[in-house]
């Protein structure tokens, strides 16, 4: 190797040093957990039907955005009012829990789903809009994700 590809070489672990020195490096550490974002009822259900009750309510509110849904696809939808959309929610779960209250026996996810759809959907009982509809069906799929996640 002559002096000149010395030189070279010299010069280019140089300029490879001084570049690397001036690129701002990553943070190595890894990424933490995500956190979750909308309703979170991991944590709410207690007791030994918490899981039970869980994947129930899951699968009931997810059937229900699904009726919803259905509904809004119809040339004259039967589900026309909050009332009704809320009357809908009632009546299933009712009909599904045989008189037993979820509610009484999961007062906590009760109350974070009773906030979470005022926030979400409004308190107005008054006819619905297809953007109104589509809030709904959101708010029944939320609700359904977040009870399957606290099933687990």
């Amino acid at each position: 190797m002559t002096l000149l590809h010395r030189q070279i070489a010299a010069g280019c672990l140089l300029a490879l040093g001084l570049l690397l020195f001036l690129i701002p490096s990553t943070d190595s550490t890894p990424p933490g957990p995500v956190p979750p974002q909308g309703l979170v009822l991991r944590g709410l259900f207690i007791g030994q039907h918490a899981a039970e009750d869980a994947a129930m309510l899951s699968a009931l509110t997810g059937e229900i955005g699904e009726i919803i849904a259905y509904d809004g696809t119809l040339a004259d939808p039967r589900l026309k009012t909050g009332v009704a959309f809320d009357d809908l929610r009632i009546a299933a779960r009712e009909a599904r829990m045989r008189g037993e209250s979820l509610g009484a026996r999961q007062p906590k996810v009760r109350e974070a789903i009773h906030s979470y759809l005022d926030e979400t959907v409004g308190i107005s009982g008054g006819p619905v809009t297809p953007a109104d509809r589509a809030k709904w069906v959101a708010a029944m799929n939320d609700i359904s994700r977040a009870c399957a996640d606290a099933a687990k």
